[in-house]
């Protein structure tokens, strides 16, 4: 705390204790390691080289020793206490809530969470052991994760079929003057570079007026004619609606693939369980 803050008064606030004694704990543990942590004068507080280093280090200790006490709560529940499961919105589908059934069948006294959550926030609950298992898109980088490919998903240009009109690649080339609804930038990077090289490969650049974090909200704008979009063909049979043409991009070589990704320490009966459902039961 008193790293956070480089306050003493305001650490020790922090912590409800009175400063003297927290000044005394620091000195203590200086002393023990036989380094300063600090340096501090009347006007400030910093940390010096051997304390950045060494808060890096303890914060990664306890991290680790979360991660533990995780792992031994659910090795000593076995089989009951709290599943949670991840997805992104654009991989929702009737699959998911059928796996929570089939979950609940064959593990009828554990709790199963469903949490919407973007790819990045994903990655990052799986290492630290919040989360059990995550749908997501990949790339998925990390030393910390195993994942595999649930299936492949091509693109498809969706819009309001009483607004626009696409029968040829011409068509689809003419779109430069239509207005585009995208999944946020900062929300799905890698998808929304995807979109704008799937444009370019028809020779124009899209102009991008609304962006939404979720798969529904993009659907809805397109559905009431406030613009087209390309999205993952997989989406035309969950998100049916008469207004909607689906068109398959055919012929490119970008796809997007949808992984199951689970803590790389973790064998969990109940995890392999879901990712043997899902894996049979492929979009």
């Amino acid at each position: 705390m008193v790293a956070q803050e480089l306050n003493f008064s305001k650490a020790a606030q922090k912590l409800f204790i009175s400063q003297p004694p927290l000044s005394r704990q620091i000195k203590e543990l200086e002393e023990e390691l036989n380094v300063r942590l600090f340096e501090r004068n009347n006007r400030q507080v910093r940390l010096t080289d051997a304390g950045t280093y060494f808060e890096k280090e303890v914060r990664q200790l306890f991290r680790s020793l979360d991660r533990a006490v995780l792992k031994t709560r659910k090795i000593a529940l076995n089989v009951t206490g709290e599943f949670r499961i991840a997805y992104i919105s654009s991989t929702f589908s009737s699959v998911i809530p059928n796996l929570v059934k089939y979950l609940n069948k064959q593990y009828p006294y554990v709790h199963f969470k469903l949490f919407e959550v973007a790819t990045a926030q994903q990655i990052l609950a799986l290492e630290q052991g919040k989360l059990d298992l995550g749908i997501l898109r990949a790339p998925l980088l990390s030393p910390k994760i195993k994942s595999q490919v649930w299936f492949r998903d091509g693109y498809s240009l969706v819009y309001n079929k009483d607004k626009v009109q696409i029968e040829t690649r011409a068509d689809i080339e003419k779109l430069k003057n239509e207005t585009f609804v995208f999944f946020n930038k900062e929300y799905a990077p890698h998808y929304y570079n995807s979109l704008l090289e799937i444009c370019a490969h028809y020779g124009f650049s899209p102009n991008v007026v609304h962006e939404s974090n979720n798969i529904g909200s993009i659907i809805q704008l397109v559905r009431n004619g406030l613009g087209v979009s390309i999205v993952p063909s997989s989406l035309s049979r969950s998100h049916i609606y008469e207004e909607l043409t689906y068109r398959p991009l055919e012929g490119l070589e970008l796809f997007t693939e949808v992984v199951l990704a689970s803590p790389k320490d973790e064998d969990s009966e109940i995890t392999g369980s879901a990712i043997s459902f899902l894996m049979g039961s492929r979009e």
